[in-house]
């Protein structure tokens, strides 16, 4: 299993429109073979920060998810161009 941690702050005003593009990408995500977990949180001290947990069964499940073409429309081309900062960090469980 792998884990993907996303951390990011939107742009001021864009928080609604942020909150919206996680839901779809949560919808669709969810369904995919190989996904475990996939949930978005958004602060409730700082609304323009928002984190992404994400379960994957394994590096491919997680190279499908990115290969996706709603991952291209809600993230690449919505999300990720609301963004002000990024950092991602994969994990692994300690057995």
């Amino acid at each position: 299993m792998v884990v993907l941690l996303v951390q990011f702050t939107v742009t001021p005003g864009s928080e609604q429109q942020a909150h919206s593009f996680l839901q779809k990408m949560q919808e669709h995500t969810r369904r995919e073979t190989g996904c475990r977990m996939y949930l978005g949180h958004q602060s409730s001290e700082q609304p323009r920060h928002f984190i992404l947990y994400e379960q994957y069964d394994d590096k491919e499940a997680l190279g499908a998810h990115r290969a996706a073409p709603y991952f291209r429309d809600y993230i690449t081309n919505g999300l990720g161009k609301l963004m002000e900062n990024v950092t991602r960090e994969l994990f692994q469980p300690i057995d």
